[in-house]
């Protein structure tokens, strides 16, 4: 069984999502015949490369918030991934563009290791307010989560795996993805959002029935 997984680096309810996920397969018997794949998908592939801009700002700038306002929802962000265990620090979080980590995430899958920079690039953001843009912090980040340096540095030296990403980027749209989260099961059964555990393992045994029938 093939699960398919659209999120971006800087997304929080991709992050809650994933936990999700894993909390799923966790709870089901049939663990180990499941392969998650991660996909790209950039919320805002137009931002300038090199330049971040104060996630706040954004969020107000986006929805039409107060600052006061924008402050607020990275609050109840904070608390809601309190409640599922995770440690989200919100305040001074910068928004930028991500194609490099994509890239680099399509760099682990082929190196057997995506679910672990995945994570680590989730954290790094989240947790430990770390830069997820600038080469020099992002390769210290995926070499700590198993990449080679080496080729860590080829990849942001260059523009490997563009294409990749910009195909599961065509790839999401002809499924119908508006928003990540965005898991796919099998190229039949879609799921949006970061929907609760129970819904996402009750969605993976109905495609196991589907495909045990």
């Amino acid at each position: 069984m093939q699960v398919e997984v659209w999120s971006d680096v800087v997304c929080p309810w991709c992050y809650l999502g994933r936990t999700h996920l894993r909390q799923a397969l966790d709870s089901l018997d049939f663990r180990d015949d499941v392969r998650v794949t991660y996909r790209s998908f950039e919320l805002d592939p137009g931002a300038p490369t090199g330049l971040t801009t104060a996630t706040d700002d954004l969020l107000a700038a986006k929805y039409g918030m107060t600052p006061e306002q924008a402050r607020q929802a990275q609050q109840r962000m904070e608390q809601r991934a309190a409640a599922e265990g995770l440690t989200f620090r919100m305040g001074r979080l910068r928004s930028g563009n991500t194609r490099a980590a994509h890239r680099l995430l399509h760099l682990a899958r082929e190196s057997g290791r995506q679910e672990e920079v995945a994570e680590a690039l989730h954290r790094a953001y989240f947790t430990d307010q770390r830069d997820v843009y600038a080469p020099e912090s992002l390769s210290a980040i995926a070499t700590e989560a198993g990449l080679a340096a080496g080729e860590v540095r080829e990849v942001l030296a260059g523009d490997r795996y563009e294409d990749a990403v910009e195909a599961d980027e065509r790839l999401a749209r002809e499924l119908g993805a508006t928003g990540v989260p965005f898991f796919v099961v099998d190229r039949r059964f879609g799921v949006s959002g970061a929907q609760p555990a129970p819904v996402l393992a009750d969605v993976l045994r109905r495609a196991r029935g589907r495909i045990v029938a």
